[in-house]
Formats: structure tokens, C-alpha cells, sequence
């Protein structure tokens, strides 16, 4: 049996790599991935893009290191002709904020590559309720299901019931 696919947003692997942040809130998501990361990750394969790279490539070279040292193991998917045109539907939609074309970028690829799931903590243009259902119905008009996209908190690995 195949395991399901998780896209792993450049957020996810923020949470995931440094120390702890000092606000309770953020600190809390960062304990929530990393025990994510450790029980659940294995239930699942994981795959990222050149898009997470060049994200976790930016700022301290140190950090960007650790970040970068943590997509050993995922696998990686093309951004094609079709996810980059997706992409400029979902900003043309309203779906995406034109100002965030890279945000459209990871659903689009992971739409276009047929990914199960797009693990994220962007609450701001991404797993937002409000421009979910917008996300969801543009991708389907343009010929793409989309991936369910939610936190590591609702990912769990008991993806069979059992």
C-alpha cells in the first residue's frame, strides 16, 4: 500500500529547524511539528520543490543550513508549466493575494503533481478558512483537485483508522 503524500510548505520546515521562538504561540506550533515530524512524517511520503529550497536557502547561512539539512530525505516535484499557470489563476482569482505569488506557487505544484496534502503554517494566505473554499474551487476549475491543506496538529499518521 502507498503512503499518502504531504507537500511540505516552507513554513513547516521553519517550525521545524532552530530554536525555540520566544512567543508561546509559535513556540507551541514548533512542538507540534517537531513531535509531528518524529511519529508521523514516517506514515507518509513527503515531498517538497526547488521553490522550498530557495525559501530555506534565504537569511542566516547557519539557519538556512539547518533548514536546508532537513530535506535530506523528501522527495522533490517539478514546477511545471501547468502548476506556474494554476499559480497566476489562483492570484487572477482572488484565491491568492496578488502579493503572494509564491504562496499560490506551493498549491499550485502540489495540485498539479496530484499531492494528497499540503502540510503549512502560513494562516494568512493559506490555511485560512475564509480563502480556502476560493483555493479549492479555482484549482478544481482549472483541472487540478486540491491537495488538503492543514497543519501537522491535524495530520496525523493514523491515516487508516486503525
Amino acid at each position: 500500500m502507498t503512503k499518502p503524500t504531504v507537500y511540505l510548505e516552507t513554513t513547516l520546515i521553519g517550525h521545524l529547524a532552530g530554536r525555540v521562538h520566544p512567543d508561546a504561540v509559535v513556540s507551541a506550533r514548533q512542538t507540534i511539528t517537531r513531535d509531528w515530524w518524529e511519529h508521523a512524517a514516517s506514515s507518509f511520503q513527503l515531498v517538497a520543490s526547488q521553490l522550498v529550497v530557495e525559501e530555506c536557502s534565504a537569511g542566516d547561512p547557519d539557519a538556512a543550513n539547518e533548514r536546508l539539512a532537513l530535506l535530506d530525505n523528501v522527495g522533490f516535484l517539478d514546477i511545471t508549466d501547468s502548476a506556474r499557470r494554476l499559480a497566476e489563476h489562483l492570484t487572477g482569482a482572488g484565491a491568492i493575494p496578488n502579493t503572494e505569488p509564491r504562496d499560490a506557487l506551493h498549491i499550485s505544484i502540489a495540485a498539479a503533481n496530484g499531492i494528497q496534502y499540503l502540510l503549512t503554517w502560513n494562516f494568512k494566505h493559506i490555511a485560512n478558512a475564509v480563502m480556502r473554499e476560493r483555493i479549492e474551487r479555482t484549482c478544481r476549475d482549472s483541472g487540478f483537485e486540491p491537495p488538503v491543506i492543514c497543519t501537522p496538529e491535524e495530520l496525523t499518521g493514523d491515516h487508516h483508522g486503525s
